[in-house]
């Protein structure tokens, strides 16, 4: 790293934190109807406020309300005015850091773009992350026509880049970095663009991997090759970078991308990052993500790489699709034999230099922290600190990254300028002690390329971070999972090691890879089912995701190696075939989310921030999240049951998309736990789009120690399908 490199990511260091001024999102009553334009609006405000207030965005749709820079006696002074609701100061967010399309049934994907009322052309998908690079052949535009009538965006111009490069397959890019620099410094243009293009890779990695066009004889580094093909190859791609170097995004530029893919008309918007678990009102994300959501946007976020902690969730409010990440049937194994005939499986990508070498045979083995002479010797490097201790000037022949208590068994593929592998942290644990008591200690490395058909898969990603939901309890998070370790796809033509990373693809890990996934798998939904409300796509990916691998057992945490739950994967992994059609759904409007919040106890004020207008709560209704249509269950276990007689029930409302038919429950449940039973049994659908509720009642048992979790789930099939929700009860401690 550059000694300007090392600065600017110590002045990173200092970022988020308060000054005199600093920047903060108000939040306003509506704007009055005389009134026609909301900058000046904002404008007459300020003035009248007495302040000088630098006014950052004026926002039209994501939010009522703008950004701008105040010191704390600005914000008194605002606060005294009726028309400010709330001064909330900004939040720093971060990122969430070929095989896809056929472990998830995708490889012939003409079935998806028959419909008699759209087609995936027309749909746009709409990324928040770093930028794009548009000379990537994933954004080739052969074959497409004009962008879609509804399509309103525009391709800005800046650093390296120019409204030339935008084209009929990416049709809009834009920048907002107003948030970053007030908060922070002006960009360095030395270390990224001031512009839409990407410095970073993540941005091209996203949008590429929900929506790139076919690349054939993709590869990294000679691994996993094939075709490359985005989730919705015929979709439209529109980027919005609101993240700068090293992946900081501020929230009001945050706000900005999304009030501008708002304005510009997309029909999803994929969103891979977070910030903790934060109140609906004091998160811009979740704020600005209903508001596109009102307006028909399917909005799908990471769930976060904080795994395998639990509650280590973000981006859990409701109209967002949260997602979680799993494997592909795909490896890059590797192994090491030691001097004592030990062997120890793991991955790896052997960097292509030493492509042709695929056997380190019996050399030296050392350990890392103890320092020493590495020459001509095989290194056992704790994960995570390789690159402080180990690099080609230090003349090692490969290394063995081993993971500790932190990445548990949890084994990333990893690539490196000196052949490598990864094992977990048992594997580490031997080859440590191996090499502590050895007085003579040696190891082989070999190394196997890529296999595919690898079972079982999916196994849920350690990292993937999990449930329960702290915010709303009542609410199952995360959503499901994707594919998000391994994942080939799009990269910059720039990096901060040519040696690694250079023009063409990069395979990269986490729920930030998971998301994209997903979204691009709503496009194909949107495109086969365009009148569907973002509720009904994420119901149908929801109920036909599945909860087994692809080697009929439950799928599996990698955290642990024992059967996942739903705290940690959802509904289980998208099948994006059966999604297609899921039989019924569960639909939610924006009415649903506002009495929603109600039955969460905001008040007024804090809805008036999340909704961006006037709402009182009806005080003669009885607003419960158990009657919130969610296509999950998560039920939280008090100390006294309600109605004295430990019953808990919830309502749904389904509606059928498949027709008439005839559904009837299957309840799975642990019986020691509790008693789940379902009225009606049958429902019964007389035409497409009719409506039946039904009553689910959980009698828990009493005597569960407290901490105790329980899971099951409840199905309804007509023979053709079968319409699944997980279940997830929980006795607090």
């Amino acid at each position: 790293m550059s000694f300007s490199s090392a600065i600017y990511l110590l002045l990173l260091m200092f970022m988020c934190a308060s000054s005199e001024r600093v920047t903060n999102i108000v939040h306003m009553a509506p704007m009055p109807s005389v009134m026609e334009d909301k900058h000046t609006y904002h404008e007459l405000l300020i003035r009248k406020a007495s302040i000088s207030a630098e006014l950052l965005y004026s926002y039209k749709h994501a939010v009522e309300g703008f950004a701008a820079r105040l010191t704390p006696d600005e914000v008194e002074s605002l606060l005294l005015h009726p028309e400010v609701v709330a001064v909330v100061p900004e939040i720093c967010y971060k990122l969430q850091t070929t095989r896809s399309p056929f472990f998830l049934g995708l490889d012939d994907q003409r079935e998806y773009f028959t419909s008699n009322c759209s087609s995936s052309d027309d749909v746009i998908v709409g990324v928040i992350d770093t930028g794009v690079w548009p000379e990537s052949e994933s954004f080739n535009d052969k074959g497409f026509g004009p962008a879609p009538r509804s399509w309103k965006g525009e391709c800005e111009e800046g650093t390296n880049f120019t409204a030339s490069l935008c084209n009929q397959k990416l049709i809009g890019a834009r920048y907002l970095y107003k948030g970053f620099e007030a908060e922070n410094f002006p960009i360095d243009e030395t270390q990224d663009f001031k512009s839409p293009r990407d410095s970073n890779g993540h941005g091209t990695h996203t949008s590429s991997t929900a929506a790139g066009t076919a690349v054939k004889e993709a590869s990294f580094l000679g691994y996993a090759p094939g075709v490359a093909s985005g989730m919705a190859p015929r979709a439209r791609i529109a980027i919005y970078k609101a993240c700068w170097y090293s992946g900081y995004c501020m929230g009001s530029d945050i706000l900005a991308a999304m009030d501008k893919a708002i304005e510009d008309k997309v029909n999803v918007l994929s969103i891979s990052l977070g910030l903790g678990m934060l109140k609906y009102d004091k998160d811009s994300i979740a704020i600005g993500a209903l508001a596109a959501v009102e307006r028909g946007i399917f909005v799908s976020a990471s769930a976060g790489n904080d795994g395998p902690s639990k509650s280590s969730l973000v981006n859990v409010a409701p109209w967002i699709t949260t997602v979680g990440a799993g494997t592909v049937d795909r490896d890059f194994p590797a192994m090491a034999i030691l001097g004592n005939g030990r062997s120890f499986a793991g991955f790896s990508m052997l960097f292509k230099r030493r492509r042709s070498d695929l056997t380190i045979n019996q050399v030296p083995l050392v350990y890392a922290p103890l320092g020493g002479n590495f020459s001509g010797k095989i290194v056992v490097v704790d994960m995570g600190r390789a690159n402080l201790v180990v690099d080609t000037k230090s003349g090692a022949l490969g290394i063995i990254y081993a993971n500790t208590a932190l990445d548990g068994i949890e084994v990333i593929a990893r690539y490196d300028v000196l052949p490598s592998l990864a094992v977990d942290k048992q594997s580490g644990d031997e080859i440590r002690d191996y090499v502590l008591k050895e007085s003579n200690p040696t190891a082989m490395i070999t190394f196997e390329g890529t296999v595919i058909n690898v079972k079982p898969s999916p196994v849920v990603a350690g990292f993937s971070s999990r449930g329960p939901n702290t915010i709303t309890p009542e609410i199952l998070k995360p959503d499901l999972i994707a594919p998000g370790v391994n994942i080939i796809a799009a990269w910059t033509g720039s990096g901060s090691n040519p040696d690694l990373f250079r023009p063409g693809f990069s395979i990269q890990s986490g729920t930030s890879m998971a998301c994209p996934h997903l979204s691009g798998l709503a496009a194909l939904l949107k495109a086969a089912n365009p009148k569907w409300s973002p509720a009904a796509l994420r119901s149908a990916l929801m109920t036909t995701a599945n909860g087994s691998g692809n080697d009929g057992k439950p799928i599996l945490d990698s955290a642990n190696r024992k059967p996942s739950t739903p705290f940690v994967h959802g509904a289980g992994h998208v099948s994006p075939v059966s999604a297609l059609t899921p039989g019924l759904i569960y639909d939610l409007t924006t009415e649903d989310y506002l009495g929603f919040l109600c039955a969460s106890d905001y008040t007024s004020s804090q809805i008036k921030i999340i909704a961006r207008r006037d709402f009182t709560c009806d005080p003669k209704k009885d607003y419960r999240i158990a009657d919130f249509n969610y296509p999950s269950f998560a039920v939280r276990i008090h100390n006294h049951s309600r109605g004295g007689d430990g019953a808990y029930r919830y309502t749904r409302i389904v509606t059928s998309v498949g027709g008439a038919g005839t559904y009837t429950v299957k309840v799975v449940s642990d019986k020691k736990a509790v008693n789940i039973s379902v009225e009606p049994e049958v429902l019964e659908f007389k035409q497409v789009n009719e409506n039946k509720s039904y009553t689910v009642t959980f009698t828990v048992n009493p005597s569960m120690p407290s901490g105790t979790n329980s899971f099951g789930g409840i199905e309804w099939s007509d023979g053709r399908h079968v319409v699944r929700s997980p279940v997830a009860l929980s006795w607090p401690k």
